[in-house]
């Protein structure tokens, strides 16, 4: 998503783009979080509840960005999304998420 909304903007087309990003962006972040969540509640991951807010933040950054590209897409809700999506990258998913992964392979989930 990350690189598809990047090479979007860089050609003049994110606009065009960011309609199918947010699309995807809304099915990942549901489908994702529900696995993550289920399996640390499964498991008894001890930082759950915290974890479980930074989904529910980041859920509602998307819905925040969904709402103002139905409200009219611009360079600069492009450039938001680009921006969102590099920081769930580095700071959520390398991050925070590394956090559970090796508890939950200590519990055999692989």
């Amino acid at each position: 998503m990350v690189n598809d909304l990047f090479d979007a903007i860089n050609t003049g087309k994110g606009k065009e783009k960011l309609g199918v990003v947010l699309g995807a962006l809304i099915d990942y972040t549901v489908t994702h979080f529900q696995h993550e969540e289920r399996e640390m509640k499964t498991h008894g991951f001890p930082g759950f509840a915290k974890h479980k807010e930074e989904h529910d933040a980041l859920t509602k950054q998307v819905g925040d960005v969904r709402q103002k590209f139905a409200a009219g897409s611009n360079a600069a809700l492009s450039a938001e999304v680009m921006a969102f999506l590099k920081n769930w990258l580095i700071k959520h998913i390398m991050g925070t998420d590394k956090a559970y992964t090796a508890f939950l392979v200590s519990k055999g989930v692989k």
